[in-house]
């Protein structure tokens, strides 16, 4: 599976580029390493929107940029600075820290949930699926519409993972029809395909065909999807 550049996610289509490279957990969860960097990029920008939006420079606005920074330190020693880090585990232990500290001191606030689900997404980074679906639940169950709709997007994938493709496809049908400004119907449809089209290619195909025609990226992922397809 490609990996998503921050530079492509930075874009108001950013959930088509996203569902475009969204396949490891269709194959197993040994690639679930591969989800974490993906989800790690979307939450960069879910950030980004939520400051632009409020248009503030509050306490918690700050904690999450300083959280932020450290997900985003390099690994080794590349004479930068002390933000650099020795290894991958050094690193995920101080986001881990960071990102708790953040979640536990304004659990009710946006930059609260952003964490929780930041948590979310290191744990499936690093192949702890049970504590990323616990942590995705919570958001799901209590976040803002926007949020809770990107963790039930998380959740789709860990189900279909875990074989629970029944709760996976139910998970995304009820996105699609409630859509959000973080996970669009078309997204969710064609990542339902995606899932569906070994299983079930007919109605694969029938969540595909309408959006074949669109412009832009979604015309495009749909074109390429349709013809994957077995017939």
């Amino acid at each position: 599976m490609s990996r998503i550049t921050r530079k492509e996610l930075k874009t108001d289509k950013f959930a088509l580029e996203v569902e475009h490279g969204i396949s490891f957990f269709e194959h197993h969860k040994g690639e679930a390493v591969k989800y974490g960097a993906i989800a790690l990029g979307v939450i960069v920008l879910i950030a980004g929107y939520t400051i632009y939006q409020r248009g503030q420079h509050s306490t918690r606005q700050a904690a999450l940029a300083a959280a932020i920074k450290v997900q985003e330190a390099p690994v080794g020693q590349t004479g930068t600075g002390s933000m650099d880090f020795p290894n991958q585990e050094a690193k995920d232990q101080a986001t881990i820290r960071v990102f708790s500290e953040l979640q536990s001191k304004y659990s009710s606030s946006d930059e609260g949930e952003i964490a929780q689900y930041y948590l979310g997404s290191i744990k499936a980074d690093q192949g702890k699926l049970a504590d990323a679906e616990k942590l995705f639940q919570d958001v799901a169950q209590k976040g803002d519409e926007k949020y809770a709709s990107l963790a039930k997007l998380s959740l789709a994938q860990i189900y279909f993972a875990d074989g629970r493709v029944d709760q996976g496809e139910k998970t995304l049908r009820e996105l699609i029809a409630n859509p959000t400004v973080f996970v669009s119907a078309d997204q969710a449809s064609i990542s339902l395909a995606r899932f569906l089209a070994a299983r079930k290619p007919a109605e694969a195909r029938k969540l595909l065909d309408p959006l074949r025609n669109r412009q832009g990226n979604v015309g495009q992922v749909a074109v390429s999807l349709l013809a994957e397809i077995p017939q």
